[in-house]
């Protein structure tokens, strides 16, 4: 339990400050506020940054049970994490993050907040590219080049012949 209770405190200050504050600065910034009314643009924002959210809890809880770890650099996980969403992506969490961030673009109907959501994407995927690709190989070694080789970094691979 003392895993999953450090796992969800880096993962709410993580969510706080990159998912909730730094957006909220953008919308003020960019004069966006509340909508004055709810549409069909603001259910479909709101789903999807729903799904996004429960893809990015779920990495939490499967670094925490799976991986006897958490999703913070400086505390990852002891085992390679390759159950859960990380069967079919690499960076699930990220994913989860970056739709999360989308469906509150499309929520506010703000550009800026689509700007700063394909920044992340950018930055998150250098990220990924620069340190902790190298770092898992390094830890993880002929686990990590395996799982690499069969399971996409952003997008599902296709591994029965076909079938999606």
């Amino acid at each position: 339990m003392f895993i999953l209770a450090r796992a969800l405190t880096y993962a709410t200050l993580f969510i706080g400050f990159v998912l909730v504050f730094l957006p909220a600065r953008v919308l003020a910034w960019s004069g966006i506020g509340a909508p004055s009314r709810f549409g069909l643009l603001q259910v479909a924002g709101g789903a999807v940054t729903a799904a996004g959210a429960m893809l990015a809890v779920t990495c939490v809880v499967t670094f925490a049970f799976v991986g006897k770890g958490t999703p913070a650099p400086f505390d990852p996980p002891r085992r390679l994490v390759v159950r859960g969403p990380y069967r079919w992506l690499r960076n699930p969490m990220y994913l989860g993050a970056a739709v999360a961030l989308a469906g509150a673009a499309l929520f506010y109907q703000s550009i800026a907040l689509l700007g700063f959501t394909m920044g992340f994407v950018a930055v998150t995927h250098l990220f990924v590219v620069w340190y902790e690709e190298p770092v898992l190989s390094d830890t993880f070694g002929a686990e990590y080049h395996a799982y690499r080789a069969r399971v996409g970094r952003w997008w599902p691979r296709r591994t029965d012949g076909g079938a999606a």
